[in-house]
């Protein structure tokens, strides 16, 4: 008589726990930020959450966007030697600045363009400690999966020059009438001076403080131009 085969012994089914549904969950949440970093490498980045509000308050905001080819060199520069003029040299964090941030007291000067980039398009203004974890996470993330030339160019599209103005080309003719890629090298330099008080500073009426300040971005930008710091963001 033959033996009745034995049935193979049935898969334990695996346990759910929270800390399961997390890890998963926290796994595709990962995945779909890196897709989105990596799509917006190639295509520009939607209105950002701080334009949104902006619109809904003023019920209208200005902004072109226009590609690296479309703005002065001299724009670029201006914006590192202003905000970040260790750019080429670092991988989303100024180190240097950030302890001499510290050892002052101070946090402005520590913020990489990088880390602002992350901020502006990903995250919300303001400041608190969630928001210094994402974009610290964001950023390494941002630096990985773009060129500096991208970083610069989304920067200068997306950034806010005056009530409701963002982005340079809108920026540009704004104060002066002319396109971002027209822009003199003193029209540069005052649009990065103000930076990061655009409601408080104009480009085209500048108090002498901001006539100050954008003689010394001037002077950095062709600094950064003659001792190669900005080779990394320019063809």
């Amino acid at each position: 008589m033959a033996r009745a085969r034995k049935s193979p012994p049935l898969r334990a089914k695996s346990r759910w726990t929270p800390t399961t549904w997390l890890v998963r969950w926290s796994l595709v949440a990962v995945l779909i930020v890196i897709g989105v970093i990596a799509t917006h490498r190639e295509i520009a980045p939607p209105k950002t959450y701080y334009m949104g509000q902006e619109e809904r308050r003023l019920g209208r905001i200005a902004q072109d966007w226009v590609p690296m080819a479309q703005i002065a060199p001299v724009m670029a520069r201006s914006l590192v030697a202003a905000e970040d003029a260790n750019f080429c040299q670092h991988w989303g964090f100024d180190m240097a600045a950030i302890r001499t941030a510290i050892a002052e007291g101070s946090g402005r000067g520590a913020s990489t363009l990088s880390q602002q980039v992350v901020k502006n398009v990903y995250l919300w203004h303001g400041r608190n400690w969630a928001r210094k974890a994402l974009e610290a996470s964001i950023t390494p993330v941002v630096e990985t999966l773009w060129s500096k030339r991208r970083i610069i160019e989304v920067y200068l599209n997306v950034a806010e020059f005056d009530e409701g103005v963002f982005g340079v080309e809108a920026a540009a003719r704004h104060y002066f009438g002319v396109s971002a890629a027209d822009l003199s090298a003193t029209q540069a330099a005052r649009l990065a001076a103000v930076l990061p008080d655009p409601k408080g500073r104009s480009a085209s009426k500048p108090s002498q403080a901001l006539r100050n300040r954008a003689a010394g971005i001037l002077d950095g930008a062709a600094t950064i131009d003659r001792d190669g710091r900005a080779t990394c963001f320019e063809d």
